[in-house]
């Protein structure tokens, strides 16, 4: 589902009944809902005048209700920008504006914040919708002009300020790119101002958002906001096979979740001995071929043997003690872990309900006489 005001999809979604100017806040990313808001404030207290807009896809920013309008959370506003200005949706209000402006910017300034100009009216939202729409053109027609020029960088998205006069264009590239002939050229095309950034290659997922290989969104673009780096140490651990096609993302790079559960497995390997070690026995030495971390299991073969020998960590710290002490088992059979084999009955047909030839005997019985058979019966007896 995507709407114009929080993708580049340009369609209806479904129960959205503005076309692209949703008010609901119901597909934010991280949508704080304030159960508070209806609750008037202590005596004496005045409201914080500070509140959060949200712009294209993740973009926010903090503006200063100095005209003490009557904003609530979901209103198109008008806000001031650097030349002219911007239309977003209110995000965060009242109190809760307080926590966020404490958790994201420390050391800001209420006084020198930009201004909330007035709220959105029928022409302001028409011209808003008129630029969203307009930025998927003005997307290939800056690629086509990079392209020209031969210069080494992907822009992929195009976000219109809420006047049309200016436009920041997001790119990715390897390395540092000189797109000043770039940005005369798009300037001279184009008729407006020109503002380029760089993001990486998660944050261009995060953007675009899609469906992974999970079957869910993607987590960068519903709910994760810090992009902390992922090692190939973190599939190790994980006992995961190192095939860059099944740990990579859409991004291109390590996935973000091999992060989410690499502190559990962390825990669970300290009560497990060092893998690099191998266990001496009178037939020979026993090297480590996997692990269960969370069943306790490990795995050991001999040398040119294809069987395996699984044994509870408990167990190989004995035969690594044994092996310190100068005593060698005979061999890993007698350590091994014993599988119990549960032998299942199944299900017994008492009835006789399963059988697919049961109703043939009944049909047999009841089917219909044949006359010819009886006559020749008879001409038989006489």
């Amino acid at each position: 589902m995507s709407c114009k005001s929080c993708s580049n999809g340009g369609k209806k979604a479904k129960g959205c009944r503005t076309n692209g100017t949703c008010s609901t806040s119901g597909c934010n990313k991280l949508e704080v809902y304030d159960w508070l808001a209806h609750i008037e404030l202590p005596g004496g207290q005045q409201a914080y005048d500070v509140i959060e807009v949200r712009f294209k896809n993740s973009r926010k920013d903090f503006f200063r209700n100095a005209q003490k309008l009557q904003i609530q959370v979901g209103d198109i506003v008008v806000v001031d920008a650097a030349s002219g200005f911007d239309v977003g949706i209110v995000s965060v209000a009242g109190e809760l504006a307080r926590i966020q402006v404490r958790k994201k910017k420390k050391d800001f300034k209420p006084l020198e914040a930009r201004k909330v100009i007035r709220i959105a009216n029928q022409k302001d939202i028409d011209l808003w919708i008129k630029a969203r729409s307009k930025e998927k053109e003005l997307m290939y027609k800056a690629r086509t002009l990079a392209l020209n020029i031969g210069l080494e960088m992907k822009i992929s998205d195009v976000e219109y300020q809420g006047d049309m006069t200016k436009a920041i264009f997001y790119y990715t590239a390897d390395g540092r790119v000189d797109f000043r002939q770039l940005i005369k050229n798009m300037a001279g095309e184009f008729r407006i101002r020109i503002e380029m950034k760089q993001i990486g290659s998660r944050q261009e997922s995060a953007r675009l958002g899609g469906i992974g290989s999970c079957g869910r969104e993607l987590c960068c673009s519903t709910w994760l906001t810090d992009f902390r780096s992922v090692n190939t140490s973190a599939a190790r651990y994980q006992q995961l096979s190192l095939n860059p096609q099944k740990l990579a993302g859409q991004c291109g790079k390590l996935k973000c979740c091999l992060n989410f559960e690499l502190d559990t497995y962390l825990e669970g390997l300290k009560s497990f001995p060092r893998t690099d070690l191998r266990l001496k026995t009178k037939k020979g030495e026993a090297y480590h071929v996997k692990t269960d971390v969370f069943k306790g299991t490990m795995w050991y073969a001999f040398r040119g043997e294809s069987q395996l020998y699984p044994l509870t960590c408990v167990r190989v710290k004995e035969i690594i003690e044994a092996n310190k002490k100068g005593k060698n088992p005979d061999d890993l059979k007698d350590y091994q872990i014993k599988e119990t084999v549960v032998i299942d009955d199944g299900y017994l047909n008492v009835v006789g309900q399963d059988s697919v030839s049961r109703f043939e005997k009944s049909l047999k019985k009841k089917g219909r006489k044949n006359p010819l058979r009886k006559i020749r019966s008879n001409k038989k007896k006489e």
